[in-house]
């Protein structure tokens, strides 16, 4: 399973790599989502620090539909998909082998600049750390969450639009817990429900998201 595992990643990771224009384009749209509020919003430092997060999270959620797309489709598209699925090896462990991938190109990234964008916002060094903590929290709920969406939709016509439209109500709740804990800190309230929950998002994602995936999975392919 191990090696199964590593096979997918090192493929997916490797044709992102020889598609580096989709990848600089899906971090390129978050940095200029992100950058264009503060000089909307104006240069009020105390709205900018409560606007901050959210604005940043919106940025790393609109990035995860962005690539949704890629997960599932061309591997349904081009056959490759079906072979995986009958190549004998646990298809929980190849699909969470192409959501690693995705948030590897996708949410990493987003998680890496962050930080940065946040300076133009004046957070401070605690929240920016807060704010890096939540995000590789919730980064990866995206990417789990997603995928089952796009699974659900593969082989559909106009799935990509369909997909955004079934998973958003599921992405609420990690913005808004991912968001409000950087809010809470920066009002002197506790953050340790809003950690809790981001974790117990997460646990439950990494659990259940690859069976209902495979499971999808196998139904668009009967």
């Amino acid at each position: 399973m191990y090696k199964a595992f590593i096979s997918v990643l090192r493929k997916e990771l490797l044709l992102a790599l020889r598609q580096k224009t989709d990848v600089v384009t899906v971090l390129f749209f978050f940095l200029i989502v992100s950058s264009l509020f503060p000089f909307a919003v104006g240069p009020e430092l105390n709205t900018l620090k409560i606007i901050g997060p959210g604005v940043i999270w919106v940025g790393a959620l609109l990035c995860s539909l962005l690539a949704l797309h890629r997960v599932f489709e061309t591997d349904f598209n081009d056959g490759s998909l079906e072979h995986l699925v009958l190549s004998g090896e646990p298809l929980t462990v190849l699909v969470i082998a192409k959501i690693s991938a995705h948030w590897l190109i996708t949410g990493l990234p987003v998680v890496i600049v962050a930080p940065f964008i946040g300076l133009q916002f004046g957070l401070s060094a605690a929240s920016l750390s807060l704010l890096l903590g939540t995000l590789l929290l919730g980064t990866p709920v995206l990417s789990l969450v997603g995928s089952i969406g796009a699974a659900l939709t593969l082989g559909v016509r106009g799935g990509t639009a369909l997909t955004s439209i079934l998973i958003l109500p599921f992405y609420v709740p990690v913005l808004i817990f991912g968001a409000g804990a950087v809010v809470a800190d920066l009002q002197g309230l506790s953050i340790d429900g809003h950690l809790s929950i981001l974790t117990a998002m997460l646990c439950l994602s990494v659990a259940l998201a690859p069976l209902a995936i495979a499971s999808a999975i196998k139904i668009a392919l009967e």
